[in-house]
Formats: structure tokens, C-alpha cells, sequence
């Protein structure tokens, strides 16, 4: 079958003005608890999108790691590519694509690095091998073989094998605040709800947009 011959309805529900929390944050983590409970794959998976200083976009996919008021929060090694360009310029947006669903959620933002204290706090609460592999990767930069990856994360292993794993010094969290927020139902059709949240002032005003 020809790819442009490729096509589904998307039938699963609608999105109404009514069914919208006034604050994003709130209508994000219903959706997300919907995802969850929908036994989606991966549902903190996002895609975070950021912009080099040659103005090139990148896209990779991080995991959320915490929502709240103040923001979207993803964790990664502060020498990668993402980190540096989020340094040059923290401009970026997050996707997430949940197809089963027939809903994608967009935000565009400003990406600020945590603290220590914050980003120490979630470090020790990953598991072992995932610290090891902190230390064990530069991560964005190139390597000959696995096999030197692999050897690289076992002298690491040996090197912290008694005792707690230390926070790395160029591992660190990012905080994504969002400006805007847009949440997609698709419909039959083609004709899709979509509804943005843009901040202002006072907090968030609420549009549907044309699908």
C-alpha cells in the first residue's frame, strides 16, 4: 500500500470547551492520569525540541519527570547537545504523542536549569545502574564501539562499588515554564478539537483553534 494511501477516523471521543480545567496544569495531569490508566506506552514520553546557534532544530524524546505549577520537569547530562543549546537558548517545546488515544498535548516555553538540592534529590532515587550509566556516558559525543561504552560503565561500576553513587557535576534537571499549552482531540474527519492556554498577566486564556 502506497504511504499517501494510509489513513484512520479518529473516533474515540470529543473535546469540548466545558470539559477544560482553567489551569493547563490541571487538565495536563487528567490527561496524563487518563494515559496512565489507558495503559498507554510510555506516557511521560516527550519530545523535547530545541534550536542550535545556527538556528537548527533538534528533537530527541526525555522522560517527565515531575508537573507542577512551576513547570515540566526532565532530567540529562548538562554537556549533551540539548543542554547546550538550551544554554544558548532556552526557547524550546514539548510534545507529547499519545496516537492510541487520538491526543497530542504542545507546549512551547522556557527551559532554567535546577538546582543541586533538587536535581540530588531525584539522582538518588534512580536506580543504581541508571547513575552509573550518568557517569559512564558522554553523552553527545562520539565513541568508536558499544564495547567501549560497555567498558567504560563497568570501570565506572568498579569505581563507586562500595558506598552510594555521587551526583555527577555535569548531570543536572531542567524545568520547562510553559507559556502556552495546547491540548488535541482528534475527530472525525479531520475536524479536530483543539484548544491552546496562552499565559498572561492574570493567568491563562483559553482559544479553540481552527483544526
Amino acid at each position: 500500500m502506497a504511504i499517501d494511501d494510509l489513513r484512520r477516523e479518529y473516533l474515540l471521543t470529543k473535546l469540548h470547551r466545558s470539559d477544560l480545567a482553567d489551569n493547563p496544569i490541571e487538565q495536563f495531569q487528567l490527561w496524563l492520569q487518563q494515559a496512565i490508566e489507558f495503559d498507554l506506552n510510555d506516557p511521560t514520553a516527550m519530545v523535547l525540541s530545541t534550536v542550535d546557534k545556527d538556528h537548527c532544530p533538534s528533537q530527541r524524546i526525555v522522560l517527565l519527570k515531575d508537573v507542577s505549577d512551576k513547570g515540566f520537569v526532565f532530567y540529562t547530562n548538562s554537556q549533551s547537545n540539548k543542554a547546550q543549546q538550551i544554554t544558548e537558548n532556552p526557547n524550546v517545546s514539548l510534545h507529547f504523542p499519545w496516537h492510541k488515544m487520538d491526543r497530542q498535548i504542545s507546549i512551547k516555553g522556557t527551559a532554567e536549569k535546577l538546582g543541586i538540592k533538587e536535581t540530588l534529590a531525584y539522582f538518588t532515587k534512580r536506580p543504581r545502574e541508571s547513575q552509573i550509566a550518568a557517569w559512564a556516558s558522554q553523552q553527545s559525543r562520539p565513541i568508536k564501539s558499544r564495547d567501549l561504552l560497555i567498558q567504560q560503565f563497568e570501570k565506572m561500576k568498579a569505581r563507586f562499588a562500595k558506598g552510594e553513587v555521587p551526583l555527577p557535576d555535569f548531570w543536572s534537571g531542567y524545568r520547562v515554564k510553559p507559556l502556552s499549552i495546547e491540548f488535541w482531540q482528534g475527530g472525525a474527519h479531520r475536524l479536530h478539537d483543539r484548544f491552546v492556554y496562552t499565559k498572561n498577566e492574570t493567568g491563562w486564556t483559553i482559544e479553540r483553534l481552527m483544526p
